[in-house]
């Protein structure tokens, strides 16, 4: 019996030239690679980026004062990166919190003490300053540029064992997940590359040695996904912290929940989403207060953006500084009206 399509079987038993493809078509891989050499390139890349990055990479005890002063107690550990050549310590809250000692191991075994900088908990993130200058350090990259499948390394020093090596790839981008306070933390790069126990704070590393994430979490029953906060997301906040001492985040003096809207008034308003977020209480003295804004008003929208729920209000006023004007758009009975709010700064 004849072969009813020849063509289509030439190709699928490999028979086609290579480069080339049928109908016009073109073929995707790496021709001319074999599996040794792509590993090889693997290996190199790997190597090289440890190389590079390791010893910016450092191990973080961290202790309080014991009780009836009998000196210094172990509360934690975990990693960090340096990204100065002046001691400055990127690094997990969680990992430095509560702690009023912290002492950091470089790769070489150097034994530096540090002091806390300044904290922001809504992104895990915590800055140190380590008793040290003419430091090895590490660049942070841009991580809005990577890519689902991109190669991506962990290094930590978890629980003192030197550069601790991991790799894997992106799995995703744009996440979003819960910090200690519950609040979300936006855009959070999902990996594979499986974290230690100590790995936290630690650099996540794309093949050109720069930082773009900072590890922060492991779900353990999750089979090893990892998880970092976005080195943009860091760069800010290190900028926040250098500059202020603290991270300023916009304050509307509200406290709200999220409220589901009927379907006529949806129709009616032509609102994007079905919910909003109410007005429970509000703070007298606050900025939405003082703009005119009520209990039991229905948030819808903030700067032209939909709001539908506490976190998009945490995300919109994230994107804003203290004292610009921003626009509420509210829901109060059978109007629509229009604040203008002068954005306030939350407490640290």
């Amino acid at each position: 019996m004849a072969d009813v399509h020849p063509e289509a079987l030439r190709w699928i038993q490999g028979q086609g030239e290579e480069g080339s493809s049928p109908s016009g078509g073109s073929g995707v891989g790496l021709p001319g690679k074999t599996d040794t050499e792509l590993l090889d390139a693997y290996s190199r890349a790997v190597t090289t980026v440890v190389e590079a990055v390791g010893p910016a990479v450092v191990s973080i005890t961290v202790g309080s004062a014991a009780p009836a002063g009998n000196g210094v107690e172990r509360i934690g550990a975990g990693s960090g990166v340096l990204l100065t050549p002046d001691g400055y310590v990127l690094t997990n809250h969680h990992v430095v919190r509560d702690a009023n000692r912290v002492q950091l191991t470089l790769t070489d075994g150097t034994s530096l003490g540090a002091v806390p900088v300044g904290s922001d908990p809504p992104n895990d993130l915590a800055l140190v300053r380590a008793n040290g200058s003419g430091l090895p350090y590490a660049a942070l990259g841009d991580s809005a540029m990577l890519k689902v499948g991109q190669l991506v390394i962990a290094i930590g020093n978890p629980l003192g064992f030197q550069s601790s090596v991991s790799t894997g790839v992106v799995s995703a981008t744009g996440r979003a997940m819960r910090s200690l306070d519950r609040r979300l933390i936006e855009n959070v790069v999902q990996h594979t590359a499986p974290l230690n126990p100590g790995n936290s704070g630690g650099p996540l590393v794309d093949s050109r040695g720069r930082v773009v994430g900072i590890n922060t979490a492991i779900i353990a029953v999750a089979q090893g996904i990892g998880f970092a906060v976005p080195s943009n997301t860091a760069r800010h906040v290190v900028s926040q912290i250098l500059a202020f001492g603290k991270v300023r985040r916009g304050y509307l003096g509200i406290t709200g929940r999220q409220r589901q809207l009927s379907r006529r008034r949806v129709r009616y308003f032509e609102l994007p989403r079905e919910s909003g977020v109410e007005v429970v209480a509000l703070d007298p003295g606050g900025p939405a207060g003082e703009s005119g804004v009520l209990a039991g008003d229905i948030v819808v929208g903030m700067n032209g953006h939909p709001v539908e729920s506490v976190d998009d209000l945490h995300r919109l006023l994230s994107e804003v500084a203290v004292r610009d004007l921003a626009r509420l758009d509210v829901l109060r009975g059978t109007e629509r009206k229009n604040f203008e709010v002068v954005i306030g700064e939350a407490a640290a």
